[in-house]
């Protein structure tokens, strides 16, 4: 059976376990990192010498980086939905992607840190505000695509849309001024009537 290490309310390992359960893989989830601990410890680093989450073990090979793990587990499954195999198709699936890793992933981060897990009165609100307005930019090319499709790659849910949704949530839910993307909510609201997604993404923000 496979393994997934990492904590369930990480943005990088609930993309993993929505794939997962999605492809209706069975697999053993392993609490660590976090409250949990454990990234440091010398088995783990040895499967892992980032010291981060996901690690994903398949039997006796290996693999970390959230979204390689999503394209490994496509590949394995032979799931041409979330992962066409059309050359440009797949590409566009990829952009998005490496989109959500390179550009979204950093920022969401910082708001994390900044606004969840600073008390209030050792915030800086100056610094917030620009990471807001920081977001609110990126959010926007995200909402100006999906002005244009139902998902991110198209008409179909794929790994872009995998990857990227674990990190608009906590937006959502912790920028409660933000401006109105009604093509963000509407793709939010679509993804929110699958229970798998309610019960892997939708867990408690802290």
């Amino acid at each position: 059976m496979l393994k997934v290490w990492g904590r369930k309310n990480s943005s990088n390992v609930k993309k993993v376990l929505w794939c997962l359960k999605a492809l209706n893989v069975p697999y053993e989830q392993i609490d660590v990192g976090g409250p949990f601990g454990g990234l440091n410890e010398t088995n783990y680093l040895a499967m892992n010498p980032n010291a981060s989450i996901p690690t994903l073990q398949d039997d006796d090979f290996t693999l970390w980086e959230s979204n390689t793990i999503l394209r490994y587990l496509c590949s394995k499954y032979e799931n041409n939905t979330f992962y066409p195999i059309d050359p440009k198709q797949r590409a566009n699936v990829e952009k998005w992607m490496d989109w959500s890793n390179g550009s979204l992933f950093s920022p969401i981060q910082q708001m994390m840190i900044m606004i969840v897990r600073t008390p209030k009165e050792q915030q800086h609100p100056e610094q917030i505000e620009e990471l807001k307005e920081k977001l609110n930019k990126l959010i926007r090319i995200a909402d100006n695509q999906l002005a244009k499709t139902a998902y991110f790659a198209g008409d179909e849910i794929s790994l872009a849309d995998i990857a990227i949704a674990p990190l608009v949530y906590p937006w959502l839910e912790v920028c409660k001024d933000r401006p109105h993307f009604p093509h963000i909510e509407r793709w939010f609201a679509q993804l929110s009537e699958s229970s798998i997604f309610r019960d892997v993404v939708l867990l408690p923000v802290n």
